[in-house]
């Protein structure tokens, strides 16, 4: 099972701490993992892996194998100190293949684009570098069968990021979807990489044995197909691949050679929408159970597609769809207990899909009564051990409770550093995001530290040191963060300024200052 980056630019977003992004402290190392004095290195996490006591978070590939209390990362110059970020992660055993894209600025716009991989086959404490899975210019047919088709070399990085990986450990085998690139497969640990052909958008089945004259290229204006763009990829525990595109979703039970292609028909027994962004698997007694977070591409055939969840009990013979008008990003599963992530929550499920619970609002019990941003959105679960992980765009969760109660981790840039630097100084308090817009963030953590229990009054101040709000607290002791969100004393939004804050309590003074910019 493997963990995907979502599309475009809403997973980029690095939480801001003192005046600058969340810096990155590592002490000491040990077998090629360095320590993280500040535990996960952003607040926004779509990449999630839970295995065998280890769980990996991205996007840079964190670590604990302690339920959270001590956080590391590997020693990888393609991704620290560079643009890259992890944009999906699958675990084996010990093999982690981690596929790296970035975000590049071209023509005023972001586009998505592959940076390589990152394989280690002894549980992450080395990591080789793979180069991105593209074509040479003389890539420009493909053999497929007793066809020989005419293909569009995919020659540069942009817009074929490594959305999905799955790697299987029986075959040696890593699949990658790869958006322009399609989808992808090595079977020597990508050093090399062979295109997988999929049915074009006007067949649904394609088998090696009959000639066909299409084109193997993404669409791209009037040509090309919707069903080579790949975004999420899987081999199941029956050894059946599914692959998921912009146009639909694909079976083969034949190591990737025929294919069945199934979309949306307008009837609840199809897909919710042509766009496959996640595919996982619940192993159960028999064949596993497919379920997919299938989106809305619009007009498709005279059949107008809707977000929602499809699954498959018997392999594809038929399928249900549920959580109809959600957009789902990721699933996670306890024994027959199915876990959705999405914008609106995290969605729970005991029966199949018939009925769903649902989270959206994670409070963390405890005296500081921590919480995730309202309106955050849930982009990935794991469950593994008796414990629940849930990434969100404000911070990752625990739960070893089935979601009664919560841990929260966020970005934690020490107040006291063991060696203070300019991107981390020895401060008494800060408040991050800094700058701050209330209509995107909701509120403003602000973050500091009590030798003892004490009563707590911070006031906010405008540029004229007018005090504009004061919020009281009771029963402060250690490290703590008060949330501010952006209104005055009346409820009403402050405008955009530079405005100051003041921590007292007893004798203790601490300032700082917030940048709002709605």
């Amino acid at each position: 099972m493997s963990t995907k980056s979502i599309l475009f630019a809403c997973l980029l977003v690095l939480v801001t701490s003192h005046s600058a992004h969340a810096q990155r402290v590592f002490l000491g190392s040990a077998a090629g993992l360095l320590q993280s004095e500040i535990g996960i290195l952003n607040n926004s996490v779509a990449n999630l892996h839970a295995t065998d006591g280890m769980v990996w978070v991205g996007p840079y590939l964190n670590l604990t194998e302690d339920g959270g209390q001590s956080w590391f990362v590997p020693e990888t110059d393609s991704l620290f100190g560079t643009v890259n970020r992890l944009f999906s992660l699958d675990v084996e055993g010990m093999t982690v293949v981690a596929g790296l894209g970035r975000a590049d600025r071209t023509g005023g716009q972001s586009v998505q684009t592959a940076a390589g991989f990152l394989i280690s086959e002894d549980g992450g404490n080395t990591f080789s570098y793979r180069f991105p899975q593209l074509d040479g210019p003389e890539d420009d047919t493909e053999v497929y069968g007793v066809s020989v088709l005419d293909a569009l070399p995919v020659i540069v990085p942009q817009q074929s990021p490594p959305f999905d990986i799955d790697y299987n450990g029986a075959s040696g085998t890593i699949w990658v979807a790869g958006w322009a690139s399609g989808i992808r497969k090595s079977d020597d640990m990508g050093r090399n990489w062979s295109r997988v052909v999929l049915p074009p958008d006007d067949l649904d089945f394609i088998t090696p044995q009959t000639p066909y004259s299409f084109s193997v290229e993404p669409q791209r204006g009037g040509t090309g197909s919707l069903n080579h763009m790949g975004f999420s990829i899987l081999h199941d525990a029956a050894g059946t691949v599914w692959a998921g595109t912009a146009g639909g979703l694909n079976r083969s039970v034949d190591g990737g050679l025929t294919w069945q292609k199934f979309k949306t028909d307008g009837t609840q027994g199809s897909l919710t929408g042509n766009w496959v962004i996640s595919i996982e698997e619940q192993v159960t007694g028999g064949m596993p159970i497919i379920w997919t977070a299938t989106w809305n591409t619009g007009d498709t055939d005279g059949q107008t597609g809707k977000f929602g969840v499809t699954f498959t009990e018997d392999g594809g013979q038929n399928f249900k769809q549920t959580l109809i008008g959600e957009r789902i990003y990721d699933f996670a599963f306890d024994g027959a207990k199915v876990y959705a992530a999405g914008d609106n929550g995290l969605f729970i499920s005991s029966d199949a899909g018939d009925t769903w619970d649902s989270i959206s609002d994670f409070i963390e019990d405890s005296g500081s009564q921590r919480r995730v941003r309202p309106n955050a959105s849930i982009f990935s679960v794991e469950y593994a051990n008796g414990i629940l992980w849930v990434g969100t765009s404000d911070g990752l969760l625990k739960s070893a409770d089935q979601g009664s109660t919560w841990t929260i981790f966020h970005v934690n840039v020490p107040l006291h550093p063991e060696e203070p630097s300019d991107a981390v100084p020895d401060v008494n308090t800060y408040a991050y995001p800094n700058p701050f817009s209330r209509g995107d963030d909701v509120f403003i953590r602000i973050k500091y530290e009590l030798d003892r229990t004490e009563s707590v009054d911070i006031r906010v101040f405008d540029y004229g040191m007018n005090v504009i709000r004061t919020m009281n607290l009771n029963g402060v002791q250690g490290v703590n963060e008060s949330m501010w969100d952006g209104t005055d004393d009346n409820g009403i939004q402050v405008p955009n300024g530079v405005y100051f804050y003041e921590v007292r309590s007893g004798n203790s003074r601490f300032r700082g200052k917030i940048l709002v910019i709605e």
